[in-house]
């Protein structure tokens, strides 16, 4: 499948596709494997690499906040993905929110037209000889985590994950519905980023009980359900409590009813999902309802009661290996120097960390063939803390983590205000950053 001259990289989602750029800048001859369209998952709808399946978003643009930090610190290192994705973003208030198939579209060409990527549409049932990448995401076929299963020694880790409803933007009734971004954050002339649906206390209560009614698919799985909680079904967000929505993504903070002029007791927000503006997605509605349920359910909401659905949401299983038993911070299976696993599979939550997982992977696995040292990003930096942590959390406990806070070593000295040590650590994380770009250049294949 490969020499040692060239890297194969098995999957062409935001990790592989990042990865793939990555490498092939640096001179590296690259063979890319996706098996889509000849297999497809059961959340793909395209044969287009990185195919964004979940929201639309890509988290906050703010560096104060851990996700926009972290596409800062992707941004100034050079990531493809980043770059196509601003260039194809749609209003989201302070959020990068992209057009999908725009997106999923211009990675596609770009990777196309790499001359030192070559890509081949079918599946990969064995773990590669020789230099390679595993990025095939949590939706990893069968075969495939069957071989990961027997090289890593240990049984595969998993829980469920959930995508939102799409509706048209002419079936949202604006007669109800009003337009605006939470405290006004976002673009003015469209009157706000986000279309919102107002709920009353009865009409809150009425969704509450319909939810907890209806239907759910259940899996035929016989393992124990784990939900990873930044992406948790509406409906298991509602068993937890009756305002458990209303302080979660049903919450009416920062939105006044232009209708009323007073705040919502709950509001339902809707997110573009295209640059033509012609659909929206149910922002925090990933759902595990039956389809026919979904529509019932969903309709209760006030300003959705005729509402068109273009993709209505599901539930899948998420795979992920056990990253601090089996990887290096480089990315590196700790017992083969030459094979590095990106993307999800690792445990990286998110779609910015799973660019993140393809970029650092693709510049090792290029650094390796070339003889160079590879790199372990600064665990000051949002990317490098968020590696540092799948590399040395507790593996008995171990689970998927999205970039936050958190994860970033204290501040010496502390500084008890929020957003003041937010702002700290951001800017701790670029100077980190600025000393470690000189190393990451690395010889160019097509500048």
């Amino acid at each position: 499948m490969t020499t040692a001259s060239q890297l194969t990289i098995i999957g062409g989602g935001l990790a592989g596709s990042e990865a793939a750029y990555q490498a092939a800048r640096r001179g590296v001859q690259v063979t890319l494997y996706e098996m889509r369209p000849q297999q497809q998952t059961p959340a793909h709808t395209s044969d287009r690499l990185a195919e964004i399946v979940c929201s639309n978003s890509l988290g906050s643009k703010m560096i104060d906040r851990a996700m926009g930090l972290l596409k800062e610190e992707l941004k100034r290192l050079g990531s493809l993905l980043i770059s196509i994705a601003e260039e194809v973003a749609v209003p989201a208030g302070s959020a990068l929110a992209v057009d999908r198939e725009q997106f999923a579209q211009r990675v596609t060409t770009s990777l196309e037209a790499e001359p030192h990527i070559t890509i081949h549409r079918a599946e990969v049932s064995a773990i590669p000889e020789g230099p390679a990448i595993i990025a095939t995401g949590p939706l990893t076929s069968d075969p495939l985590a069957t071989a990961i299963g027997r090289l890593t020694g240990e049984q595969q880790l998993y829980f469920y994950d959930a995508m939102a409803p799409i509706v048209t933007a002419d079936s949202i009734d604006m007669n109800i519905c009003f337009r605006a971004s939470r405290y006004g954050r976002g673009t003015e002339s469209s009157g706000g980023d986000y279309i919102n649906c107002p709920l009353s206390k009865e009409e809150y209560e009425r969704f509450y009980r319909a939810l907890l009614a209806a239907p759910k698919i259940i899996p035929h799985l016989q393992e124990e359900e784990h939900f990873f909680e930044a992406c948790l079904p509406i409906e298991e967000i509602a068993s937890r409590g009756e305002k458990a929505l209303a302080f979660g993504p049903l919450r009416p903070v920062g939105l006044i009813d232009p209708h009323s002029n007073r705040r919502p007791y709950a509001v339902a927000q809707l997110r573009q999902d295209d640059l033509a503006g012609s659909l929206f997605n149910l922002v925090g509605f990933q759902t595990s309802l039956r389809w026919g349920a979904q529509k019932e359910v969903l309709r209760l909401i006030p300003g959705l009661q005729h509402a068109k659905f273009v993709r209505l949401g599901q539930m899948h299983r998420n795979t992920y290996i056990n990253a601090p038993q089996l990887l290096q911070p480089t990315l590196q299976f700790r017992q083969r120097d030459d094979l590095f696993f990106a993307g999800q599979i690792c445990g990286t939550e998110g779609y910015v960390g799973s660019i993140a997982g393809g970029l650092l992977a693709g510049w090792n696995a290029a650094r390796l063939l070339q003889d160079q040292p590879l790199i372990v990003l600064p665990p000051t930096t949002m990317s490098g803390a968020l590696f540092h942590y799948i590399t040395h959390a507790n593996p008995e406990h171990f689970r998927p983590m999205k970039a936050n806070f958190g994860i970033l070593p204290p501040l010496e000295p502390a500084i008890r205000n929020k957003r003041k040590r937010y702002h700290a650590y951001a800017q701790r994380a670029l100077a980190s950053l600025r000393d470690l770009l000189p190393s990451t250049a690395g010889p160019k294949g097509n500048d």
